[in-house]
């Protein structure tokens, strides 16, 4: 569930739905508009922000519902998600089959949902002002906290269906597969801040970036720190670079994996792993050259998941 909560927030900013719910009601606002008198008030509220006045304006109501319902969509299965938690979460708990290590893993789980659900909204807030456009800095803390919540309810998924694996590798291996994990993550934030600032409809050439290797204007905001974070050419060059990066160093991991004496879990898992980072390359550059068409970049945001939660269950056979 949540990695399809990802996946479906990936979609509500791709097809630009985000902004179409302007209130955060999350009890009453489980229950959509059900008559022509509450599409209408809905409607109404949207026709009132800077969104709708300035990128929307004439926008039907039918058109209006498309992208209500991919919003409303995401806020759900959030809701969905905490019910689905939290209910067994307190059976198991007062029946006292949790173990004391596992219950307060869990109820902080739990407590960064709700904290997730509240960033989601400042993250919206951020785009209900005279500039309609949500603030890439929140965004990429909603994906971030999002994929941490993901990575730490697998991480404890894989720790009750497999135990403790006694593997004989050496040190080296085990800081290179944790390390490995770490920069996708690093890089699906700066797949945040790629979709934060639209910067996947400029450069839309491969391997060069028009014509260059590094694009001129990686450097033309003043503090020069800005540019990582405000400067398009800079935001995706960096994403391009962690995918090169990867490309070597995921190969390279495999190779040297091949003499440790692993399980067969465990080798199947770092072939996994670098079978998944040729498709999702693969999947980057598509949706690059394409100019981002929407089924195919949520394809390569479910790749990044998969790619991140491989790259975890190694460094968990490992560890």
């Amino acid at each position: 569930m949540v990695f399809a909560m990802v996946v479906v927030g990936g979609v509500t900013r791709l097809t630009h739905s985000g902004l179409s719910i302007v209130e955060w009601q999350p009890i009453v606002g489980t229950v959509p508009p059900l008559s022509v008198e509450a599409w209408n008030e809905t409607f109404l509220k949207y026709q009132q922000t800077p969104e709708y006045r300035l990128v929307n304006h004439g926008m039907s109501l039918a058109e209006f519902k498309e992208i209500f319902w991919w919003e409303y969509a995401h806020r759900l299965l959030g809701r969905l998600i905490g019910a689905v938690f939290l209910l067994p979460l307190i059976y198991f708990a007062v029946t006292r089959r949790l173990s004391r290590s596992l219950l307060p893993r869990l109820a902080v789980m739990f407590v960064l949902g709700g904290l997730q659900g509240a960033l989601g909204w400042y993250m919206v807030k951020s785009g209900l002002v005279d500039d309609p456009r949500v603030s890439q800095y929140r965004l990429t803390a909603h994906l971030g906290l999002a994929v941490l919540i993901y990575g730490a309810m697998l991480w404890t998924a894989l720790d009750l269906l497999w135990g403790k694996v006694a593997v004989h590798v050496g040190t080296g291996l085990r800081k290179a597969a944790f390390g490995l994990s770490a920069l996708v993550f690093v890089m699906m934030l700066t797949g945040g801040f790629v979709a934060g600032l639209h910067a996947g409809l400029a450069y839309n050439t491969f391997p060069l970036m028009n014509g260059n290797w590094v694009p001129p204007e990686i450097f033309q905001l003043e503090p020069w720190y800005l540019n990582f974070f405000n400067n398009m050419a800079t935001v995706q060059f960096d994403h391009r670079l962690l995918a090169w990066l990867l490309a070597i160093l995921v190969p390279a991991f495999w190779w040297g994996s091949r003499k440790a004496a692993l399980a067969p879990r465990a080798r199947r898992l770092v072939a996994g792993m670098t079978g998944m980072l040729a498709l999702q390359i693969g999947l980057g550059i598509s949706t690059l050259l394409l100019v981002v068409p929407v089924p195919l970049a949520a394809f390569h945001q479910a790749g990044a998941l998969l790619l991140f939660s491989l790259s975890l269950a190694v460094s968990r056979e490992l560890a």
